[in-house]
């Protein structure tokens, strides 16, 4: 029998309203930051979301999160449908979805030392009331983040420590609670080169040892290939191709995809790739083009991707899938 994944998210939407101008009443216009998403996550699983930047990756995030409200679809987790929930629902719903967000530098408070932003949580959701147990949850939490020995951290401030320690504390702020779901929001874009291994190595160890799903957002596809088990490229607030990591970086089907790879630096001369530079800036989220929404910028495009939008389906191998035209 094969296990109930995690999380579902069918035809998820999240449009803001573009904010009018002019004296005259004109019609309600929105902002597609995520438009008709759909995918599953399996238990344990790593799936990256990748693309460049305005794609609606952290919009992405912030709706499942509960942080932004869906417009439209649905966010199905643990066989739950969350998606407008509020209140104490909500509150409950985050000790077990929880989110790393990209800058450690402002996602701490500096006033406070790093024991009393770890235990923070367990405050707010009234877990471990008694004070021993509470310290023992913030050592844990500290220390399966890889900062050892925690009693080295707990009484520092958040200046005292370096970028990659900064980040470990926002991973362990968010481990404190046991979550099963973490969204990753670009967790090392802020980190020197030698220290994103290091995290990534971290939020491997997590899934292995905790069994924790993992959405990582990142625009780059490179830092997708070093852990996660399927990967989804979007593009203008739709994924537009989805698979297993190794299969999309060998074999990719949609032509967005195929110009993120091949910018990516490659060490070996005799395997670099041609590259692929888009040409213009991505259309405009209000007013996005009729049919294929990467029309303009797309290198092989033809009549028929100005008047039909692609939807996802199935490629060769099955596992895979793309927004391609027939």
């Amino acid at each position: 029998m094969t296990e109930s994944p995690i999380l579902q998210v069918q035809n998820l939407r999240k449009l803001f309203p573009a904010q009018r101008s002019g004296l005259f009443r004109s019609p309600e216009r929105f902002v597609h930051a995520v438009d008709d998403v759909s995918f599953d996550l399996g238990r344990g699983e790593v799936l990256a979301v990748v693309g460049e930047s305005g794609c609606g990756k952290s919009t992405l995030a912030l709706t499942l999160l509960g942080l932004e409200t869906p417009s439209a679809g649905k966010i199905i987790f643990e066989g739950n449908d969350v998606t407008s929930v509020s209140g104490k629902e909500q509150k409950a719903l985050r000790r077990h979805i929880q989110m790393i967000f990209q800058d450690p530098y402002e996602s701490l408070n500096p006033l406070m030392v790093i024991g009393e932003i770890i235990a923070e949580p367990l405050k707010v959701h009234n877990l471990a009331p008694d004070k021993a147990e509470r310290a023992a949850r913030v050592r844990r939490a500290l220390e399966d983040s890889g900062l050892r020995p925690a009693e080295n951290f707990v009484n520092r401030y958040p200046h005292e420590l370096s970028g990659g320690q900064r980040q470990r504390v926002v991973i362990a702020g968010a481990l404190v609670l046991e979550p099963t779901l973490l969204l990753a929001d670009e967790p090392v874009s802020m980190l020197d080169v030698s220290i994103r291994a290091e995290i990534l190595n971290l939020l491997a160890d997590l899934r292995a040892n905790r069994g924790i799903s993992i959405v990582f957002i990142t625009h780059d596809l490179a830092t997708a290939a070093h852990f996660t088990d399927r990967v989804a490229v979007m593009y203008l607030g739709r994924i537009v191709e989805l698979g297993r990591t190794r299969q999309v970086l060998a074999n990719p089907t949609h032509p967005y995809t195929k110009a993120l790879l091949s910018v990516i630096p490659v060490p070996n001369p005799r395997q670099r790739r041609q590259r692929i530079i888009l040409e213009g800036d991505p259309p405009n989220p209000i007013d996005l083009p009729p049919g294929c929404r990467f029309h303009p910028r797309c290198p092989i495009a033809q009549d028929i991707c100005r008047g039909e939008d692609p939807a996802l389906r199935l490629v060769a191998p099955a596992q895979q899938a793309a927004c391609l035209l027939a």
